[in-house]
């Protein structure tokens, strides 16, 4: 092979299956459940770099690199972030949701919200920002309280630092910008801390991590287009469980409500994917409907 020569490769499904267990077991990451298609695309992109010709290949090459390890989880979990991606989403949520969210709740009621897959915390933020702006417009005080869950530990302690550089709030207001964030240098700003401290950010995996429970908002954008079906359907399940009765789930714009899930949920904004649970008085586990809840 000369130099510069892309390697053959051999596409082996048992090979890509052991490759599966060797992830598994040396990074802790469940790929099982992760569309077939996607997960050899993101595993491309290191079998390229290590000029392997095989998963057999990497799979060797993983064990005994603990660099490329965390170099294929980067691979593995990165996601697409920004402050306020697609904005027309949170001005539906503060629009639709927010004056009948704060219209139930006592002044001493804490409003519980989880980003789930809250990558380097841009949509934690954005939920921490929106809701603050609510309050000040409204002139309602309440006790807000957000958790950013991830599987990437090395993202998650990006995040609560809140510090992003500058090209990344290109899209962020003026008015936001000096309102909420602290110029530290030329290239980075940080959130203020009256802002990061609405915000709490926890290692927790959605596939096989312990359920979450007790929310009134879950925002959970851009996640599940990447999983089988058969666990998308397992995941809204979750999250109906860990919303309040009345709560809110948020999803992305290229995802869609299925399973039996979707019959538990009342459309609120159906283009921007804002559903809302049914106060129905009963509560589903593991997939069945139980019994009422007293």
């Amino acid at each position: 092979m000369m130099y510069g020569e892309e390697p053959h490769f051999k596409d082996d499904e048992k090979e890509f299956a052991g490759l599966r267990d060797v992830i598994k077991k040396q990074i802790g990451f469940n790929c099982d459940e992760y569309k077939k298609a996607h997960l050899k695309r993101r595993l491309a992109v290191r079998l390229r770099a290590n000029r392997s010709t095989s998963y057999k290949d990497y799979a060797d090459c993983l064990v005994n690199n603990a660099d490329e390890m965390q170099k294929l989880k980067d691979c593995l979990t990165i996601n697409v972030t920004e402050l306020f991606r697609n904005p027309e989403t949170y001005n539906a949520v503060s629009r639709s949701v927010l004056p009948e969210l704060f219209k139930n709740k006592t002044k001493n009621n804490t409003i519980k919200v989880w980003s789930a897959g809250s990558s380097d915390g841009k949509e934690a933020y954005s939920i921490a920002i929106m809701m603050r702006e609510f309050m000040d417009n409204s002139g309602r005080r309440y006790n807000i309280s957000i958790i950013g869950t991830d599987i990437d530990e090395n993202i998650l302690r990006t995040a609560e630092t809140g510090t992003y550089k500058t090209e990344q709030l290109k899209k962020i207001s003026k008015e936001r910008l000096e309102k909420f964030f602290v110029k530290i240098d030329e290239n980075r700003y940080q959130v203020v801390d009256d802002i990061r401290r609405k915000v709490t950010f926890k290692n927790h995996d959605l596939i096989s991590g312990r359920k979450l429970s007790g929310f009134d908002i879950i925002f959970c954008r851009n996640v599940t287009i990447y999983f089988e079906q058969k666990l998308q359907e397992r995941l809204y399940l979750d999250f109906y469980n860990a919303l309040n009765d009345g709560g809110y789930f948020v999803m992305g714009k290229t995802e869609t409500l299925n399973g039996s899930a979707s019959k538990l949920f009342i459309p609120v904004n159906p283009g921007e994917r804002i559903y809302m649970k049914k106060v129905n008085g009963f509560q589903v586990i593991q997939g069945n409907i139980t019994g009422r809840v007293l």
